[in-house]
């Protein structure tokens, strides 16, 4: 049944197609012929045409066009399509009208594009320079021998998969967080990552013994300290010293007569230039003698050593020298140093003061007493066995053994053939040497010795470390130098900055700043930095000092072109020059000054900075002169507000110029300032009149003169700065 009333809707279905439908359209098409023009019926009729058969309708005999196709088309043409659009009064269809609705603001709707305002016109602000944020770099862990990766881990807060990467990209396999990792590992992952190391060393099952202590002296300049050394030890070093002061950080071993021990002694300069190496010698002392001058009493550096001490957390032992001087008074020192928070032992407090001479020789032995009786109440003692833990003192450069290193052990006991890495540098130990000279095969606690073998020259203050193999030496030095050339782009990238802001500020403010590059040479790498750190301190407003370069050595030909290349001079501190140097510097037209004294070299570049400073511009009187009559010029009209009054003047003081700028003074009070238009002598025009002398005056647009004004010649003069040097050896540039 389903099927057959099936057939029957499509037998009807193609009825209504076949019969109905072409009727329709019949009708429809003559219907559109009577009531449109010939050419308009025929396009709608086409349309039309297209309208039924996009349906598949066709004629009853079944015949339609080639060139139409079964999709549906709309019922007008193309061109009454246009038409419809053009015309402003029509009708909208419903998705016109959905376009042009205005949609609220929701989760997925544009934002529209605000194109009706005209945009603001503003002057162009130049962005300021941003100073860099500090990162991970002020960030210290404690690293120490077999920690876990994972202990590791939560000291540093970074994950275990990107120390995990680290690890595999360094060559060094761990299978869990669990496993340990050595303390050279562990600092190369920390340096990885961005965060400083303080390394811990256990002295579990290790042998402590006794060691001696490390004494350094210090003060003021010129207040014996090295000579007090030299009574110590029956030696003669201020004799050879530069200058007869102190210029380098001296170790040596002194064994003392009466109790048979021996004490390892540092000797610091006590120049103001030096403030950096007596804060090294501070550092890994464990006492500290201030040596003060009866004579002298408490100086700016004698404060400075006090600082250092006390920064340091070490014991201080007050050595009063120069007793045997004919104005010496030891009270008064000591009530210097009472003022200044020292609790000395005369008022109760635990600070030993012995009055000594060293000249004479006298009171050595109570200082030796005092020293081993405060070494005694520290009960200094060290690892001596397992890998060896020292500082360095001092850095040189010879040319037949090449970089050396003064260091002092601080634990463990160094061995000649060790790998070690100091500072960015390693090598291996080719040679061990005491302060006297002579080669040994090791170093044990508290023993300052001279080391040689290193790749490159360390830096004064930096730490030795004794690493397994060759490999782990060679690795550990390459991730240092990565990290100290990042915090060194980090730094110069702060200092451009804070440069430029100055320079922006004081462009904003009229000042013109040169720049002096400097290079600088020395004989070790502790004093080569202090030279370089007192050169700084010479920077003024108008010269901008740059130190270029700072090395150690003679000046070589490299150093020549670059100094050429920058247009640098070029300082050579306590290093020989050849001739062939000298000859070669004054063909690149380079500035080389060689010293050996400080003071002479500070004065020097002083000068230097003077000479190339540009100076301010000020105005000054040159001249005064009093008004003694006035004579009245008439013009061309004869009358007075046509004249020219002209000021009769004595000159009291200085001169006065007609190129100059004239100040009128009235009852000590400013009335008038300008240029001058006249300036006669005897009926004759002068430039200047000098002093006792009297002239014809004449100010531009002021003719109001009265006997008794006073009128200023003002000056524009070039002041240049000054180079200051104090008693205490500061220096300064003062403008």
């Amino acid at each position: 049944m389903a099927l057959r009333h099936l057939g029957k809707k499509g037998i009807q279905a193609s009825f209504k197609r076949d019969l109905v439908l072409p009727l329709v359209a019949a009708s429809t098409q003559r219907h559109i012929s009577s009531t449109f023009p010939k050419s308009s019926s025929e396009s709608v009729a086409f349309s039309f045409a297209r309208y039924i058969n996009g349906f598949g309708f066709s004629s009853p005999n079944h015949e339609s066009s080639p060139t139409l196709t079964s999709i549906r088309y709309f019922h007008a043409s193309r061109e009454t399509q246009a038409r419809r659009k053009e015309d402003p009064d029509r009708t909208l269809s419903h998705r016109e009208l959905k376009k042009q609705t205005v949609k609220t603001k929701g989760k997925f709707s544009k934002r529209e594009k605000k194109t009706d305002k005209p945009p603001v016109e503003a002057p162009y602000v130049p962005p300021r320079l941003q100073r860099l944020a500090k990162g991970l770099a002020e960030k210290t862990v404690d690293v120490f021998e077999g920690m876990t990766l994972l202990e590791f881990s939560k000291r540093t807060g970074e994950s275990l998969a990107v120390l995990q990467s680290i690890l595999v990209n360094v060559g060094e396999t761990v299978s869990s967080e669990f496993d340990a990792i050595s303390i050279d590992v562990a600092e190369l992952l920390a340096m990885e990552i961005g965060i400083n190391v303080r390394r811990q060393h256990t002295t579990e099952g290790s042998q402590i013994l006794p060691r001696p202590p490390v004494v350094t002296v210090m003060g003021h300049v010129d207040h014996g300290k090295t000579s007090l050394l030299d009574a110590l030890r029956n030696t003669s070093v201020a004799a050879r010293e530069a200058g007869g002061i102190t210029q380098h950080v001296g170790a040596f071993v002194v064994g003392m007569p009466d109790s048979g021990t021996s004490i390892t002694f540092l000797d610091t300069p006590g120049h103001a230039a030096f403030s950096e190496m007596r804060a090294r010698g501070a550092a890994v002392t464990d006492i500290v003698v201030l040596v003060v001058a009866a004579d002298d009493g408490v100086m700016p550096q004698t404060l400075e050593a006090i600082a250092h001490a006390r920064s340091a957390n070490v014991p201080i032992v007050v050595a009063i020298n120069k007793c045997d001087k004919p104005g010496a008074n030891a009270e008064r020192v000591k009530n210097q140093l009472a003022a200044e928070g020292i609790e000395l032992e005369d008022i109760g407090g635990n600070v030993q003061v012995v009055e000594v001479s060293a000249m004479k020789s006298t009171g050595l032995d109570k200082l030796e007493e005092a020293l081993l009786l405060e070494a005694v109440d520290m009960d200094l003692k060290a690892r001596v066995e397992g890998p060896a833990q020292a500082y360095v003192v001092e850095a040189r450069l010879d040319k037949g053994r090449g970089p050396l290193a003064t260091i002092i052990v601080k634990a463990g006991t160094l061995v000649s053939g060790h790998h070690v890495v100091i500072g960015s540098q390693w090598g291996r130990l080719r040679a061990i040497r005491d302060m006297a000279g002579k080669q040994t095969d090791r170093a044990t606690p508290a023993m300052p010795v001279e080391i040689e073998g290193l790749k490159g020259l360390p830096m004064a203050g930096d730490d030795v470390i004794v690493v397994d193999s060759e490999e782990r030496a060679k690795m550990l030095s390459e991730g240092r130098k990565r990290k100290y050339e990042r915090d060194r782009l980090l730094k110069a990238e702060e200092a451009r900055v804070a440069e430029a802001e100055k320079k922006e500020a004081e462009s904003e403010e009229g000042f013109v700043r040169v720049e002096l590059p400097i290079i600088v040479k020395s004989d070790v790498q502790g004093t080569a930095q202090a030279v370089a750190d007192a050169l700084r301190t010479l920077n003024s407003p108008q010269v901008f000092v740059n130190i270029v370069h700072s090395g150690v050595g003679a000046v070589s030909h490299s150093d020549l072109e670059r100094a050429q290349a920058c247009g640098a001079c070029i300082v050579a501190f306590n290093v020989k020059g050849g001739g062939s140097g000298n000859h070669s510097a004054a063909q690149a037209s380079v500035k080389v000054f060689h010293h050996r004294v400080i003071y002479h070299l500070l004065e020097d570049i002083g000068n230097l900075i003077v000479e190339k400073a540009p100076g301010v511009s000020e105005l000054e009187v040159a001249g005064e002169a009093e008004v003694l009559s006035i004579f009245k010029v008439l013009g061309k009209r004869r009358s007075e507000e046509d004249g020219v009054s002209i000021a009769g003047c004595k000159v009291m003081d200085g001169r006065v110029c007609r190129s100059g700028m004239m100040r009128l003074l009235r009852s000590g009070e400013v009335v008038f300032e300008g240029s001058c238009a006249s300036l006669k002598r005897e009926k004759q025009d002068v430039e200047q009149v000098g002093k006792g002398n009297e002239c014809g005056l004449v100010m531009g647009e002021w003719n109001d003169f009265r006997v008794g004004d006073v009128i200023q010649c003002m000056e524009a003069v070039i002041r240049k700065p000054k180079f200051v040097s104090s008693e205490s050896g500061a220096v300064r540039i003062e403008c």
